[in-house]
Order: C-alpha cells, then sequence, then structure tokens
C-alpha cells in the first residue's frame, strides 16, 4: 500500500481526536466563567459572614471586658468597705469594751490614721454630740435628727449602716457615712461609731479599664441610688448618668441597656456585682460605639476586599485559555508535590495515621481500620508499616488502654477535632514518655497525628522546678508558696481542719553579713534551712520567702499546743551556734510569728500577712521567741509603715539638719576635724535623733538618698565657712555600706566638692569595719576611688565588730576610731588600759591616727595622754552642736583645760 492510502485512512483519527480535544478546550472556556461565578458568589457570602462573626465576636469581647471590669472592681470595692467597716466595728469594740472612747485626733496626729487614705473617723454620743474626732471637735454641734443617727438610735444591734452620698462640713465636701450603734453595758442607745470617706475614694479604679469616651465604673445603693462614678475619656462627666435609678435583681450579671435610659442617649453594655455582706453594687460600662467602632472598620476593609476580589476573579476567568493548556502540566505537577509530601512525613518526627470506621449492626462504629501510616508512626508503636496497615485498632493495642483508645476516636468524630498532650503509661509499647496527639474528622475518616514531647516536656519540667525552687537553699520559693497556700487552705476547709503558718525571720543575720561578708550569710542560710527541715514533719513545708525569711506551713494541725511545740524547737534548733568559713560560734535567733486557719484568716494571703505581724510582735518582745497573732497588732504593723512614710517624706522634702561634734588633739587640746551628724528636724516630732531612724533608712534603701543630702550639706556648709576665713578643720561623715555597694559614693562626692570649691583634705569619710573587709568588687573598686580623691578614710566604732588587733595591718586607712566601750573601760582596772595600749601601739606603728570615741571625764582624758592617744571625742570637750555655734569654737586655742599628764610634763 503507497504512503498516500496510509495517509487517507489515518485522517479521520486524528481529526476525530483533535474535535475531542476542541469539546474538552470549549467545556474548559465556558467552565472558568460559571468558576467565576461560583467563587464570587462563595467570596460574598463568605464576606457577610465573616462580618457578622466579627460582629458577634466583638460584641463577645466586649461583654466579657465589662465583666472583668466589674470583677476587679467589685473586688476592689469590697476590700475597700471591709477596711472602713473593721475600722468602725474596732471603734465600737473600742468604746463598749474599755467604757471610753480613743482620742482619735491623736491618734490621727501620730499617724495611726494617714490623711491620704482620706478617712475620718467620729464617735458620737447618745445625744448627737461629737465625742472625738479624727479632724478634731472645734466647731461641731448635735447631729440628732439626721437617718443614720434615728436609725442606729431606734435599731438595737451592731449592724453597719452605710448613708448616701452627702456634704461634710466639717470635711468641706460630700461624704459617705459607714456607721455602727454603740451599746450601753445594759444594751441602751450609747452613740454611733462612724467612720467617713470622700466618693471619689470608692470610685478609685485604675484608668487602663476606663481608656475609652464613655467608659465609666460606680458604686450604688442595691434599690438604684448612686453614690460614687468615674467616667473614662473625654466624656462629660454629667452626660453619661441614668435618667431613673436601675434595679437589678440578680447577684451578678451582664446585659445590653437602650440609649435612651442615659442621659447622653447612648446604648450601653452594662454588668453589675453586688458585694457580699453590703447593699452596694459594682457597675461598669461600655458604650455601643465604642464596643463595634473596630467592626465597622473590618465591614468596610472586607467589602473593599470584596470588590477587589471580584475584580480578580474576572481576570481569572478570561485567563482560563491559558490555565487549561497548562492544565496537564499542573497535573503532572501536582502528582511530583504528592510524591514529595509522602517523602517529607516519612522523614518527619511526627507520626501520620489515616483511619476508616467499621460500623457494627446497629450502626455505631465498632472499631477503626488502619489505611495508611508513615515509617515514622509506626515506629512509633514498635512496628513496621506493612504489619500496621489494614490492621484494625483494637488488634494492634488490646485491653483498656485499646477500648480507651476507641472511645477517643469515637468522640473526635462526633466533634471533628480532639487534641492533647497524654503521659505514656508503663505498659504501652510507645516508645516515648510524653506524646502530643491531634485527631482531624477528614470526611468519613479520621487522620492522626502522633508526635513525641518527652524532651520538651523534661525541658518544661525542669524549668518549673527551678520557677519554684530556691535557688541558695533548695527550698520552695515564694511563688511556689502562692499556688500551694490557697490549696491547702481549701483542703483545710473542706476536712473542717486547722492549718498553721509560721513566718520566721532570722535575728542579727544583717550582723553575718556585715562581719563575715556574704560567702558567710550564704552558707548560715543553708545550714538554718536544713535545720528548720528537721525540726517539721516529713509532711509539713518549709519555704524560703527571701533574704533571711523562711516560712513553714503545718497542715493537718489538731491542737494549738503541737503548734507551739513546733516553733519551740524551731526557736531551739535555730539558737544553736552555726560554724561558718571554718570558724565556729556565730549565733543568731529566730522569731516566729503564727497565724491558724481559720480563726486568724480564711485565705492564704491574709495568713501569711498576719503571721509576718505576729512576727514583728516576737521581735519587739525581745527576739528569738514566738508570738500568735492578735488583732492589735495589727496598729503596730500601721504604726511602722506610719513611721516609714514618714521618713520617706522627709527625705523627699529635706528635713534634715546637720550638728557637728569637735575631734580634739588629747595632749594639745587644739581642735582638729569635726564629725558631721545627721538631725531630723520632724514638724511634728521637733528634733529626732538618728537611732531613731538610721535602722529604718539601712533597712528601705532610704540610706543612699539621706547620705546624698549629708555630703551636698556638708560641702556647703564648709564653702560658708571659707567664706567667712575661718580656720575650717577637716569635717568626717559616716557612709553606711549600703551606698558603698550602690556603687557611685564616689562619683557623687567628687561632684559635691568641685561644685562647693572644698579640697577633699577638707572631707573625711567614716565607714563600717565591716565595708572595710567587704570582698564585693563594687565595694572595693569605690574604696580605691576615695583614695584616689584625696579623701581620708576613718574606721568608726573600732573594736566591734569583725576585725582584730591581729588583722589591723590589713586595713588600709588614715584614722581608727576606737569605740566608747573601750573609752569607758579605761580607769576600771589595768585590763582596759592594757589593751588600749596595744591598739595605740599597733596603730603607731602603722602610721595610724586613734581616735577615742566617748570621753566623758577628766580621769579618762588622763588615762589616754599617758597611753599617746592622738586625739579625744566626747562630751568632756563639747556635744554635737548646731553650724551657727562651730565658728565660735574654731576661733579658740584651746576646746578643754584638762591637767596635762606628769608623766608627759617631766
Amino acid at each position: 500500500m503507497s504512503s498516500r492510502a496510509q495517509a487517507s485512512r489515518s485522517t479521520p483519527f486524528k481529526f476525530g481526536d483533535r474535535h475531542a480535544h476542541l469539546l474538552r478546550g470549549m467545556g474548559a472556556i465556558l467552565g472558568w466563567p460559571f468558576a467565576a461565578l461560583l467563587l464570587g458568589a462563595v467570596l460574598w457570602a463568605t464576606t457577610y459572614s465573616l462580618t457578622e462573626r466579627d460582629r458577634r465576636s466583638a460584641e463577645t469581647r466586649a461583654l466579657e471586658e465589662v465583666a472583668s471590669n466589674t470583677r476587679a472592681y467589685a473586688e476592689q470595692l469590697e476590700r475597700t468597705v471591709d477596711q472602713v467597716a473593721q475600722v468602725t466595728l474596732e471603734l465600737k469594740a473600742d468604746v463598749e469594751e474599755y467604757g471610753r472612747p480613743p482620742d482619735l485626733e491623736s491618734r490621727r496626729r501620730n499617724g495611726l490614721h494617714p490623711e491620704a487614705a482620706r478617712l475620718y473617723t467620729n464617735i458620737i454620743d447618745q445625744n448627737g454630740f461629737l465625742v472625738t474626732s479624727s479632724l478634731g471637735t472645734r466647731g461641731s454641734g448635735s447631729i440628732a435628727g439626721q437617718p443614720y443617727f434615728e436609725a442606729h438610735r431606734n435599731t438595737p444591734g451592731g449592724d453597719l449602716r452605710i448613708s448616701e452620698a452627702a456634704f461634710g462640713q466639717r470635711v468641706g465636701g460630700p461624704v459617705v457615712r459607714f456607721s455602727r450603734r454603740i451599746d450601753t453595758p445594759d444594751g441602751d442607745f450609747g452613740g454611733v461609731a462612724m467612720a467617713a470617706i470622700e466618693p471619689s475614694f470608692l470610685a478609685a479604679f485604675h484608668d487602663e479599664a476606663l481608656m475609652d469616651t464613655g467608659d465609666f465604673v460606680s458604686v450604688r445603693f442595691a434599690n438604684g441610688p448612686l453614690l460614687a462614678t468615674k467616667v473614662g475619656g473625654s466624656s462629660p462627666k454629667d452626660m453619661v448618668f441614668y435618667l431613673e435609678d436601675p434595679v437589678f435583681g440578680e447577684t451578678a450579671g451582664v446585659r445590653w441597656e437602650p440609649g435612651e435610659k442615659f442621659r447622653d442617649g447612648q446604648a450601653r453594655i452594662i454588668s453589675w456585682k453586688k458585694l457580699e455582706g453590703y447593699p452596694l453594687v459594682a457597675l461598669s460600662a461600655k458604650p455601643e460605639s465604642t464596643v463595634f467602632a473596630g467592626h465597622v472598620r473590618n465591614a468596610r476593609a472586607l467589602h473593599n476586599m470584596a470588590v477587589i476580589g471580584s475584580f480578580f476573579l474576572l481576570l481569572f476567568s478570561l485567563t482560563g485559555m491559558s490555565l487549561s493548556a497548562r492544565l496537564a502540566a499542573r497535573r503532572e505537577q501536582a502528582e511530583e508535590v504528592q510524591a514529595n509530601y509522602r517523602m517529607a512525613t516519612e522523614a518527619a518526627n511526627e507520626g501520620f495515621f489515616i483511619h476508616r470506621p467499621l460500623h457494627g449492626p446497629d450502626g455505631r462504629i465498632a472499631d477503626f481500620i488502619v489505611e495508611d501510616c508513615n515509617e515514622r508512626g509506626a515506629a512509633l508503636i514498635n512496628n513496621t508499616r506493612e504489619d500496621i496497615i489494614g490492621a484494625r485498632v483494637t488488634e494492634l493495642i488490646p485491653g483498656r488502654y485499646g477500648q480507651e483508645l476507641l472511645a477517643l476516636y469515637r468522640r473526635a468524630m462526633e466533634t471533628g477535632f480532639h487534641e492533647d498532650e497524654i503521659r505514656v503509661s508503663p505498659p504501652s509499647r510507645m516508645h516515648a514518655t510524653w506524646v502530643y496527639r491531634r485527631l482531624v474528622r477528614t470526611g468519613a475518616g479520621l487522620t492522626l497525628t502522633i508526635r513525641d514531647i518527652s524532651e520538651a516536656k523534661a525541658h518544661e519540667q525542669a524549668l518549673a522546678q527551678l520557677a519554684n525552687t530556691d535557688a541558695l537553699t533548695t527550698l520552695p520559693n515564694r511563688h511556689w508558696l502562692s499556688n500551694f497556700l490557697p490549696n491547702a487552705v481549701a483542703q483545710a476547709e473542706e476536712s473542717q481542719g486547722r492549718l498553721a503558718v509560721l513566718f520566721i525571720d532570722l535575728d542579727n543575720f544583717k550582723n553575718i553579713n556585715d562581719t563575715l561578708g556574704h560567702e558567710a550569710g550564704d552558707a548560715l542560710l543553708q545550714a538554718a534551712a536544713l535545720r528548720l527541715k528537721t525540726a517539721v514533719r516529713a509532711s509539713d513545708h518549709v519555704v524560703r520567702l527571701g533574704g533571711d525569711e523562711f516560712t513553714i506551713v503545718l497542715e493537718h494541725v489538731a491542737l494549738i499546743d503541737d503548734v507551739a511545740r513546733v516553733a519551740k524547737q524551731v526557736v531551739r534548733e535555730i539558737s544553736e551556734p552555726f560554724t561558718l568559713l571554718g570558724t565556729t560560734g556565730h549565733r543568731v535567733n529566730a522569731s516566729i510569728g503564727i497565724s491558724m486557719y481559720p480563726q486568724d484568716g480564711r485565705d492564704g494571703e491574709t495568713l501569711l500577712k498576719h503571721a509576718d505581724i505576729a512576727m514583728y510582735a516576737a521581735k519587739a518582745a525581745g527576739k528569738g521567741r514566738y508570738h500568735f497573732y492578735q488583732s492589735h497588732l495589727s496598729d503596730t504593723l500601721i504604726l511602722k509603715l506610719s513611721k516609714e512614710q514618714a521618713l520617706r517624706r522627709a527625705v523627699e522634702q529635706d528635713e534634715f539638719v546637720m550638728h557637728y561634734q569637735p575631734r580634739v588633739g588629747a595632749a594639745s587640746g587644739r581642735l582638729s576635724s569635726m564629725e558631721a551628724l545627721v538631725r531630723w528636724h520632724s514638724p511634728e516630732r521637733g528634733l529626732v535623733y538618728p537611732v531613731e531612724f538610721i535602722d529604718l533608712a539601712e533597712d528601705t534603701g532610704m540610706i543612699i538618698r539621706l547620705g546624698e543630702l549629708v555630703i551636698e550639706k556638708v560641702c556647703a556648709q564648709i564653702a560658708a565657712w571659707q567664706a567667712q576665713r575661718l580656720a575650717v578643720v577637716p569635717v568626717s561623715i559616716n557612709v553606711s555600706g549600703l551606698q558603698l555597694r550602690e556603687g557611685r559614693l564616689s562619683s557623687f562626692l567628687s561632684s559635691c566638692l568641685e561644685r562647693y570649691g572644698v579640697a577633699p583634705a577638707l572631707l573625711e569619710v567614716e565607714l563600717t569595719e565591716s565595708s572595710m573587709i567587704d570582698r564585693n568588687r563594687i565595694v572595693a573598686g569605690e574604696l580605691a576611688a576615695l583614695r584616689s580623691l584625696g579623701v581620708k578614710l576613718l574606721i568608726d566604732d573600732f573594736g566591734t565588730g569583725y576585725s582584730s588587733l591581729a588583722q589591723l595591718h590589713r586595713l588600709d586607712v588614715d584614722v581608727l576610731k576606737v569605740d566608747r566601750a573601750f573609752t569607758t573601760a579605761l580607769g576600771k582596772g589595768s585590763e582596759g588600759e592594757s589593751l588600749f595600749r596595744a591598739i595605740v601601739s599597733m596603730a603607731g606603728a602603722l602610721d595610724i591616727c586613734v581616735v577615742a570615741e566617748g570621753v566623758e571625764t577628766e580621769e579618762q582624758l588622763l588615762v589616754l595622754q599617758s597611753l599617746d592617744c592622738d586625739e579625744v571625742q566626747g562630751h568632756l570637750v563639747s556635744r554635737a552642736v548646731p553650724a551657727q555655734e562651730m565658728p565660735q569654737m574654731m576661733r579658740r586655742s584651746f576646746l578643754f583645760a584638762a591637767p596635762q599628764n606628769p608623766a608627759a610634763l617631766a
């Protein structure tokens, strides 16, 4: 057959094939516009769905936010009202128990009722006349006839009564009154105990919760009347209140309120919560315009995106012919991607399983069959992929665990999704300790993803252990206690048992740190932790709160005597001498405060606070003992806080003045130097000496700022004396170890010297022995910087701290100020003179000047002259005097005329 004939036979075949391709092409071309229309419909449906979902989400978030604000504000309000109610209860108890009212004005002056709290207290007699008040009784008349007074007069009982806000003439503004009836011993009406606060104090709430215009929180009576409110943003405050007092039936709730109920006409979400035990309701609100502001923006953005998407769908349909031509290539590419996906899943760290449910005669799922899995998944359950595919779940995992897994698969088929993290039980065949599981329903089947998370869980548990353990003592720390104590209280409440909290503070621990250094202090804390653990039962809990403070929690306490026995054992164990840095005989004591559940508090925070207060009582009673909490101890804590507040105000307002005490030559009597001593000139108490505030300044860290004030004042005073052309002698200032460790003493001192034009030789620094031997790098750098400035270094109260004569050569100082205890011993025996002679002799060999402190008698001066002491300081020469009296001393040739040492005259 010729080639032409062959061609004529093949032509019909090619034409039919081409026709089929054309038909498929036309179908593809017509399919693109149809697909574009379908996608457009889906796009707009999705847009409207998302818009509505966003609206519901915005509403839900707003409801939750307003409810959260209400809960927070209600908790804050309950604490405030509890505190005020407690004050009225204490006032009522004081009058009824002791038969006379306390002096409230005196309490305010002494700081027991700080004015910053905006709390005013009054006692009113049975005729309505003011007996005593924190604002004084001047200008007060009878309040008989006032509703709250008449209500108490006519209603027996000591229930708390809260009055609506009314103008208080003595306060000069509106106040809310909290009052209780006072009964006479016969049960008759004896007057009223009242505490008043400003409404703004009840409406105080953090501004972050009221950031938007029109937000507000308020407190109302349960029957509707308003007590106080606070408005957020820049909304006019007179436009957001209810037109009529609202009534809330339920204890708590949240709801929409229409705009016609408010003066500004805006609809709002309102949430409320009634206060437990009080006729008050806490409310918070957010306007509808604020709630849906974000939703309106999002809806506009979604609409614009849908328009843009429709445009792109149009372009998408026009490019259909090109896409149809590439369809075959894309199918091939898809097959390649699928092959790559298989390779990726085989190499992944996760196990993948595809299960198909098997249904029983009743239509319920009876089992699952494994249709596919990767090698990693098979390896996790100690099997191969070939053995698993086609097997049933109950065959692979028989027994109870298999039935539990089957029930889990059924729930996942019902809900469509499940994920969790489980600890693998020991009988399991799985090669992991912890695994992550994720079940997703796909069509009629179920896809399972398993990942080994054992290493991550181990790391997580290690971090949790680290977060809950004190690094120094390995005891549980404050973070652990804050999680444990509420659960322990809840268990004690459920079992109607008792629980004890012991707050332990190590007395004199600061002395160990200051004299032996922080290394010794750490060693003592570790040893004390071991002793505390041995003093309690294995079921009890010893916690280190921080510093030298510990807590012991005793659960399942039967008798209070058992708690006292544990406290005695702790005191006894801690009082035994410690061995530190190879030396023995170091002693500290333990002061313990004890609070008991339920009588001293019904939550962990209160129990811990009351145990802390009781600990301060133990310290005040002499340290090294224990003390159970009593309610009156709170007054002591209030007094301490008031002192701290007063000292902080004094530092901020610079209420300090300087006095100066001369140092003179022991033989010549000539002025050689002077010591600057700070005094607190309190507006309320007058001149306060350092013994009353220096320790508090050290404990609170205010000593750093106070020290800077002293340096500033002394430099200014030296400059003033120089301007008067006086023969100025060096002035020494006392420096705390905390100032040295803070690291900027030398730079501040240098700047003051330069600013006032004072020579470094005119300023001396007095340090404690512990500061001179401190191994801290910052302290060493500060001492070196002070020496480089040309400032002399003095050791104050030498002989009372860590140093000894054998270590005197290690102290790089210019002057030794020997403690007054050594001076007092002079003339009372040869031992005191021998010791002082040794100090003078050793210091002389090291070219160190010796100053005797506390010289008060001529006999002491004679002995010091005979011992060749360089200088003396004390009341025999002069007490510390104000700066204006020092010029007279500078002009005198001699400051004393004591008899000269006969041996020196010979």
